[in-house]
């Protein structure tokens, strides 16, 4: 009987624990840039087909380079890659989403030589200009969209000239909860409060 009890809040809990992770999992490849390896206190240029998820222009990418640390992990990109042929550089990743779901975004930007560099960002029916970040901190950007196909495009592209400029790391994109994820949740305290029930019941015993 006992086994009988216990496994109800088990499965609830279970349940529970991996549509609340599903729900948060990142959709992006590579976000923080870490599958290439670059010595500390460097950089490197590399084709944009040689860093895991990402398309499009060459990606310059640093580690500590001039002292300039990256706030998750140990690289950074630069944006505004080597070398420079007078174009943008832009670098995209499709995403597998659904029509109609919303899902929030993040990342972390910054100027490498001057505050008035600036790039574009966009995704789905999301797109801005950011011209705001500064050359001596991390910013940090938070958003929405709502995808209406069941691939979303996500693009940075330069918007100052030449080789210095627009820090990025750690981009996020994850599937905001739906009603159904958030009952979810309510079935993973049902089944802790259940577990810890069971425990209690069976001491006594």
């Amino acid at each position: 009987m006992l086994k009988r009890v216990i496994s109800v809040p088990v499965f609830a809990l279970l349940a529970g624990l991996f549509l609340s992770i599903s729900a948060q999992a990142n959709l992006i490849v590579n976000g923080s840039f870490e599958d290439n390896a670059v010595n500390a206190g460097s950089w490197k240029a590399f084709n944009a087909s040689a860093v895991n998820g990402w398309e499009g222009s060459r990606i310059e990418i640093w580690n500590g380079m001039s002292g300039v640390k990256a706030p998750d992990g140990k690289n950074h990109i630069e944006l505004n890659a080597d070398p420079y042929n007078g174009a943008i550089f832009s670098i995209f990743q499709n995403l597998a989403t659904s029509a109609g779901q919303t899902y929030d975004v993040s990342f972390f930007y910054r100027a490498r030589q001057n505050d008035t560099e600036a790039f574009s960002f966009s995704v789905a029916n999301l797109a801005l200009v950011l011209d705001n970040h500064t050359t001596s901190a991390w910013s940090k950007f938070e958003g929405s969209f709502v995808a209406g196909a069941a691939t979303s495009v996500l693009t940075f592209s330069t918007l100052t000239n030449g080789t210095y400029g627009n820090f990025i790391d750690n981009v996020v994109v994850t599937a905001r909860a739906s009603v159904n994820e958030a009952s979810s949740l309510v079935m993973l305290m049902i089944g802790l409060v259940g577990l810890v029930l069971v425990r209690r019941a069976n001491r006594t015993n």
